[in-house]
Formats: structure tokens, sequence, C-alpha cells
């Protein structure tokens, strides 16, 4: 069995970054990381990487679309094919497709198409995320309201149907029975609450229910204010709960996912990047609904002007961190690994550079640009 040898880097490791070590990887998984004298790569096929930085794969549990593609209307094979591939460059290495509020007949399209990709295994497909349309019309965004409804018995069968990967859901709890929402965990999703005019108090219950996390943390969401917490006071305070956030400089204020920082516990922060069809694409224009959705500036808005995902790449994301944010390197890429698999429940084959641990891995050059990326040990180089 071949054994490749990765040297001549910064590797990310628990403790920080390290000199001086190898990593190699054998059938698809980290086999051990060594010291870069150690006899054991002898035999093994030394790969050169320069002085780069290599760093966990990235983990983006929000991706509506790619490389021109949106999920709702490609619900296909080769559509999360093209998402996947598209992302890559951008060094993420596993992702949940993103299907915003849809009819039930392009749910079902959209999870068999995530079901056939991970069983041929196509690149960095982890499971599926639904986002709606379980939602509440007072915080829709850009979703079509008229999507909205509650699940019966067998939507929420089918909703929970993938069974060779991860299910997220995003609901509104407030628009949830109690009993829906527990069958929905029951069923083994992962629930986020997002899209939610609820109450503090309707969130504690939801969170108290199994709720786990809040998908794209201050949008779509009600605010802290000083007698009403809101949803986002809910998650702030809350210390178990982990929250997905857009580091783009447009969807949430700086200071405000600072505030975020220094609420939450470390760890329960995780960069998202709810990209839309033009990362990795020259159209900045997509359809959606019937409605054409532009990207001006980078900042994607449908025709009333109301932000409507994004053009963010993960990349960006971690160097967004760095930069408005001021996160040290190390923290910025485990929020775009490590935590999100913690999320997902996937940090035991995910998320660190660990011996028994998948082969997916980024290299960064100095300027946080992304050089190549490994995907169960398989190397795609995206070089400039």
């Amino acid at each position: 069995m071949t054994t490749i040898a990765l040297v001549n880097a910064r590797v990310l490791l628990d403790a920080g970054f390290a000199d001086d070590v190898a990593v190699l990887l054998e059938a698809g998984r980290v086999r051990a990381v060594v010291e870069a004298d150690d006899p054991v790569l002898r035999d093994a096929t030394r790969l050169d990487l320069a002085g780069g930085l290599l760093v966990p794969g990235f983990i983006d549990a929000q991706v509506n679309g790619g490389g021109g593609v949106l999920f709702n209307n490609a619900p296909t094979l080769e559509g999360v094919a093209a998402i996947a591939r598209a992302h890559r460059r951008f060094g993420t290495t596993g992702l949940l497709p993103t299907l915003i509020s849809d009819r039930v007949e392009v749910m079902r399209e959209a999870i068999a198409a995530v079901r056939d990709a991970i069983a041929q295994r196509v690149p960095g497909v982890l499971g599926i995320h639904l986002e709606g349309p379980y939602l509440a019309p007072a915080r829709k965004g850009t979703h079509d309201a008229g999507m909205f409804r509650a699940p019966d018995a067998d939507e929420i069968a089918l909703a929970t149907s993938l069974d060779n990967g991860v299910t997220l859901l995003t609901v509104a709890p407030e628009q949830l029975p109690a009993a829906t929402l527990a069958a929905l965990l029951a069923r083994g999703a992962i629930v986020a609450a997002g899209h939610t005019a609820a109450s503090h108090a309707q969130v504690r219950a939801g969170l108290d229910a199994g709720i786990r996390g809040f998908t794209h943390l201050f949008n779509a969401m009600s605010p802290l204010q000083g007698r009403e917490p809101g949803a986002v006071g809910a998650a702030l305070e809350d210390r178990d709960s982990w929250c997905g956030i857009i580091v783009d400089g447009v969807h949430v204020h700086p200071a405000s996912l600072r505030v975020a920082l220094a609420a939450k516990p470390r760890g329960k922060l995780f960069l998202v990047t709810d990209a839309m069809p033009m990362v990795g694409a020259d159209d900045p224009a997509f359809a959606l609904y019937g409605e054409t959705i532009t990207a001006v500036d980078g900042v994607v808005r449908n025709a009333a002007g109301a932000l409507a995902g994004s053009a963010l790449d993960m990349a960006t994301a971690v160097r967004n961190s760095v930069r408005l944010l001021g996160l040290p390197l190390e923290e910025a890429v485990r929020m775009a690994s490590l935590y999100p698999a913690q999320f997902l429940g996937l940090d035991d084959r995910h998320g660190r550079i660990a011996p028994g641990l998948a082969a997916d891995l980024v290299l960064l050059d100095d300027a946080l640009q992304v050089r190549a990326t490994w995907v169960a040990g398989a190397m795609e180089r995206h070089d400039a």
C-alpha cells in the first residue's frame, strides 16, 4: 500500500502550527504525524509542500450553490457534484448541499441526489441541509413564504430519510408543534433554529427539546433587545448550542460578530458561506423561484433588495475572520474545520489532522490562498 509523506509545511495540529513534521497519508486517511527526520519516511513517497500551510479541510454546512449551479434548480447527482467541485477550489473538502424552501417533489429529488452522491463517493459530500420549508413568514428572507408549511407524518419521514449521511434541518421552532420537532429529532436529524420570529422563551423551549444550533446567526431571526432577548439573545446566552456565522462584512457587522465571539464558549461559532451559484463561476446572476438574483460588488440581493445568500467562499471567510475579527489564523481555520465537524457530529472522522482521521486537507500559501486540496487522500492542485 502506497504511503504519501507530505513534507516541508507548517502543519496545524491540535496544539497549533508545527514545523519540522511530516504527515503520512495512506488509504484515504492520516496514518501518522511524525518528525521530519523519522526513518519511516524512507519508505514513503514524498511530496514537498514548499513551506506552505497545511490545515484541515474546510467543512461548510450551508452551500446553496456554486459553479453556476443552484441546488434547488438542479437537485441531481450532477448538480451536487458540480457544486462540490466548485467549492473545492476554495478549500472546502466537506459540505452539505443546501435546499432552500421548496416543494415536496423537489425535496425528494434533492435527498435522492445526495444519497446517490454519497453512495458514488462524490468527493466532499457529507449530507444535506434542508433550510426550510418549516420557517416563519415574518423572517422569510429570500425564501418563498408560499412554500412554508408544517410537515405531516409522510413529510417528516421524507425529510429525515437520508440514510448514508448527515441531515441538517433549519426550522422556526414556533412554527412546529412540539410533537413534530420531537419526531424530527427522534429520526436522527440535526435541527437548527433559523428564519424565526420566535420569542426567547420559544427558542429556549426548542433548545431544551434538542435543537442543536442556529443558522446564520443574526440574519433572519428575532433580534436581541433590552426587554425581549429574541432568538439572538437565546443563541448568545446558551452555552451548549452552535451558531453558524457568515463573515463577509455584509451579512453581519464585524462588531456584532465580536460580541458573539465574546459571549459564546470557544468552539461554538463556526463559519458558513450561504454560497450561491456565482461562487466559482463567471456569471453573477441566477434564477430562484423564477426571479433573477444578482451579485453586485460581491453582494447578492433579490429584486426587492433583500440579501439572498452570498458570493462568499470558505477560504475568503477564513481570511475575513483574521482581518475583520482579529482572530488568530489557527482559530479561524478551526472555525472552518473542527467546529463545524463537531456541530455535525463528524469530528471522529473530520476536522483535524490526526492519525485515523480522513485525509481531508488544504494547502494555503502565505496570502492564505488555496494551492491544493486533498479529499480522502486524493490531491487536487489549485495553483494560480
